[in-house]
Parts: structure tokens; sequence; C-alpha cells
């Protein structure tokens, strides 16, 4: 018996509402705190604030045009695996920061942003866009930009995507003194001011990662669950078939009561453990679960097996 758990209108609701209160805190500190003091920082994002710092073309422009090239070059090569949500997330927050800027009037943004200095600015807009990330991510959406380059350059290269990103991020920083830089008020940035720029960039990729995993909060790591229940047949086809995760049956017998049965195992990301119990909770209110966290799970579906090889190996497959 196959049965399918249907995400509801609320849940869906509650999903996109979350990604939006999300996506207008990543656009709010970009637009009170970043780009009143010329700050630059990583991603699409970041390449966006230079071309408007260089030309004045509004970051929303910019922002929409690049993520959209990349969408079309990764579904292209890698399908339709972003999503519906990423697709929402990059035009919304691409309308948020052509709308919002020119909305928060100059006084709040001179005591809030431009009084307090670049490096506090830059601590808090680090803050406020990782959070802002984070949200979104926990809800299955995604602002695009370099996480795209980074899934097409792992399918034909063994690169690690978080060393990709971080890679990208650190020459768009970079690339910013190249180009020249203008004021709002239409003064040119002189040399030393953007290299002064440049490490804030630097500590605004940092401050924001580290908000991205801080609000996550271990949502890659992975659970292993053991499930207790009469219905074990149904809540297992639930969840092979229903969310594509594996389940393995466990012959079981009751010390006390002497009777046979099977309990469930099911390994899955802490990430999908709300989904996991809406599952068994459809099916069996009176199931019995264990939870508990998995220090690492490697193999289909979760994390590859990367081991690093000595010098020693490397020069025996070589002779081989």
């Amino acid at each position: 018996m196959k049965t399918n758990l249907k995400t509801s209108a609320w849940t869906l609701l509650k999903e996109y509402t979350l990604i939006t209160v999300g996506l207008l805190s990543y656009v709010m500190g970009w637009a009170v705190f970043l780009i009143p003091n010329n700050l630059v920082g990583g991603g699409v994002s970041g390449l966006s604030a230079i071309i408007y710092y260089a030309t004045g073309l509004q970051m929303g422009y910019s922002y929409l045009i690049i993520n959209t090239l990349l969408l079309l070059i990764s579904l292209k090569i890698i399908g339709f695996g972003f999503g519906w949500k990423t697709v929402y997330a990059i035009i919304f927050a691409s309308t948020m920061l052509n709308v919002l800027p020119p909305l928060i009037p100059e006084s709040i943004t001179q005591e809030l942003a431009v009084s307090n200095g670049k490096l506090l600015c830059t601590i808090i807009g680090g803050i406020m866009s990782g959070v802002g990330i984070g949200m979104s991510i926990s809800q299955g959406g995604s602002t695009g930009g370099t996480d795209i380059i980074a899934l097409i350059v792992g399918k034909y290269r063994n690169i690690s995507p978080g060393r990709l990103i971080l890679a990208m991020d650190v020459v768009i920083i970079l690339s910013s003194m190249i180009f020249p830089s203008y004021t709002a008020s239409g003064e040119l940035v002189p040399f030393p001011e953007k290299l002064a720029t440049a490490v804030y960039g630097l500590i605004l990729i940092t401050v924001s990662g580290y908000s991205v995993d801080l609000y996550l909060s271990g949502s890659k790591q992975s659970v292993q669950v053991f499930i207790f229940s009469r219905k074990y047949q149904e809540i297992a086809d639930s969840v092979a078939y229903g969310m594509g995760r594996g389940v393995t049956l466990i012959p079981a017998e009751g010390w006390y009561t002497k009777t046979s049965s099977h309990v469930l195992m099911v390994v899955t990301r802490k990430a999908d453990l709300n989904v996991l119990l809406r599952y068994v909770k459809s099916i069996d209110p009176h199931a019995f679960l264990s939870v508990s966290s998995a220090m690492g799970v490697y193999g289909q579906g979760f994390d590859s097996i990367s081991v690093k090889s000595s010098r020693r190996d490397d020069k025996k497959e070589k002779k081989q």
C-alpha cells in the first residue's frame, strides 16, 4: 500500500512566508547598511553592487539578469533541479533590491549606517543577509548565484562546492578594486578606500557565512530514527515512496510481551525530520519513535566518501 502525504496549502503558505521574510532581511541588510557605505560582498549580489557603484544601474536589474542567465545554463546542463522556490526568491529579491532602497529615508540610513562606521555596518549587514539566506535555505529556497555555478562545476569536476563558492566570492570582492566606484553624491572613491572596502568585503562574507550556519544550526546533519508501530508496512511504503528515503526493516521481539514485531530504521537529514514525523503521524498517531543524531552519514543521498590519499599511495597507483 502506497501512502502519499500531500503538502497542504497552509504548509506551502508558511514556507513561502518564511522565504519572503528571509529575503526581506537579506535585502534590508544591503539597502540600509551595505549600499549606503559602498560596501561589496560575495556572490551575484556583490557583483551587482560593483556594477551599481560603477555605472549607477540599480542592483535589482543586474541581479535578475545574471541569475536568469545562470538558471538557463543550469537548466540545459543539470536540468530543472533548482525548483520554483529558487525562481521565486530570485524574482522577489531582484524586485526588492530596486524598490526598497529609494523608499528608505536618507535620515535613517545616515543615522543607522553611515554614522556608525563601515566596520559595524559590515557586521550588521552580514548578519542580516546571512540570517535571510539561512531562512530561505531552511524552507527549500535559494538565492541562486554562485550556488548554481558550483552545481554546474560539480557535475564535471570533483571540487568542494563550499571551497568553490568561497573562491568565487573572494575573486568578486577583490575585483572591486579594478573597477571605478562612485558614491551616491557622484564622487569617485579613491583607491585606498577601495582597498579598505575589499577588506570589509572579506569580513562580510565571513560574518554572513557564519550567520547562515548559525541559523541552520546543523540542519545539514543527519538523524537516525527508529519507528515502532503495528502499521510498519504502511509507514515503510509511505516513507520509501513518498519521501524517497530508504527504510530498513528489523525483526524485533518485545521482552515483556514476548510478541514478535518489526522496527523501522530511517536515516534522513535533520531538516527533513518534521516531514518524516508528519508521515508517521498521518498513519499511526500512537507510534513510538526514537530519534538520535548521526555524526556522519555517507553514501547515496548523503555525503560522498572522500578519503585523502597519501603520497605513498599515489606512487603505488602510478607504478601499477
